[in-house]
């Protein structure tokens, strides 16, 4: 259960939602049948040591709602008060996303990264407004809400979400309390725009650890998630604290250390997020493992990672002087603690 009412949800986000979020993929039983608690405890439990004051339980991953809720039981119980946990709405309607964020509540989860199915196919503002709505009516957690290009809706504003609409939101739904800003994705537009009209109002995320750190030159962000970090070990919670509390520099000396793990994982993902819309867990889950984390399988319809790329990945935490495992790729799949 969350900490706070849901009238409070605007001052419970000001003060605790900061820092950096990792991405926790759920690790599984080497058959596939059943969620694997060791592997599970171990990813909850190095995020924290990497410095992670969140993690996005990720369930775009062939999850049902209520393995996903003991998913969250675990990270909860693991990670007690230290780690800060978001339920990922990405399951496949409108009524299942309701379903699985209750269960989700009473599980530990602390706040909902808000996605969109891809089966919603809206062709006006409005169907995105109601979906949204009656999500964020139906839950007493404080929502982020995602504007990004992966969902399609710039068949309905160039922006995705535009403004206007952004505001009526707000204005509509008292536990919006952050907004993920990517409209234009990998342009900065969306978080420039979002954060012009409404960091008064909520917390303004950039995720994307290559924007978020330049622009913390100009912008004041308290917050940076959920994204794909967390196989880069303790530098992204290390960097963004020290450009938070105005060590801007040092911030930048150490962003630029770690330019070709950041040149990697943009090659790796432009071989396929650009065609698809589909985020690619398994390549995600590989990069993890490369930092220590479980690894291991995961449920089909999961993309492959090509050996290509697998070096692509290795070698630029190797280049940047970061932690990288001298295990061979072929012990990925098994994982760490494979069960």
């Amino acid at each position: 259960m969350a900490t706070y009412r849901k009238t409070d949800a605007h001052a419970w986000a000001r003060e605790h939602l900061t820092g950096c979020s990792a991405v926790t993929i759920p690790s599984y039983s080497a058959d596939l049948k059943r969620l694997n608690e060791g592997g599970i405890r171990h990813d909850i439990e190095l995020a924290i040591k990497f410095g992670f004051r969140y993690t996005l339980l990720c369930s775009e991953v062939a999850i049902t709602p209520e393995e996903n809720a003991q998913f969250t039981a675990w990270a909860r119980e693991t990670a007690g008060n230290r780690l800060g946990l978001f339920f990922h709405a990405a399951f496949g309607t409108l009524a299942e996303n309701i379903e699985a964020v209750k269960l989700a509540e009473k599980a530990g989860a602390d706040i909902v990264l808000l996605s969109y199915p891809p089966q919603f196919w809206p062709t006006t503002e409005q169907e995105i407004y109601d979906y949204t709505k009656t999500f964020c009516d139906a839950t007493d957690l404080a929502v982020m809400l995602f504007p990004i290009p992966l969902w399609g809706f710039e068949r309905v504003h160039p922006a995705g979400m535009q403004v206007e609409l952004v505001r009526r939101l707000l204005n509509d739904c008292p536990n919006i309390v952050a907004i993920k800003s990517e409209q234009g994705f990998p342009l900065p537009a969306g978080i420039c725009e979002m954060y012009h009209h409404f960091r008064d109002d909520v917390v303004i995320s950039c995720p994307i650890e290559g924007d978020a750190i330049p622009l913390m030159s100009l912008m004041k962000l308290q917050f940076s998630g959920t994204s794909n970090t967390a196989w880069m070990g303790d530098y992204y919670p290390k960097a963004f604290e020290m450009a938070r509390s105005g060590r801007w520099e040092e911030a930048m000396a150490l962003y630029w250390s770690v330019n070709p793990a950041r040149n990697a994982n943009g090659a790796a993902a432009q071989s396929y997020a650009g065609g698809t819309g589909v985020l690619n867990r398994t390549m995600w889950k590989y990069q993890d493992w490369l930092a220590g984390f479980n690894g291991g399988p995961l449920r089909a319809p999961a993309m492959r990672v090509p050996d290509r790329l697998m070096k692509t990945l290795r070698q630029g935490l190797a280049a940047s002087g970061l932690p990288v495992t001298s295990d061979p790729d072929s012990a990925f799949i098994t994982g760490r603690f494979p069960c």
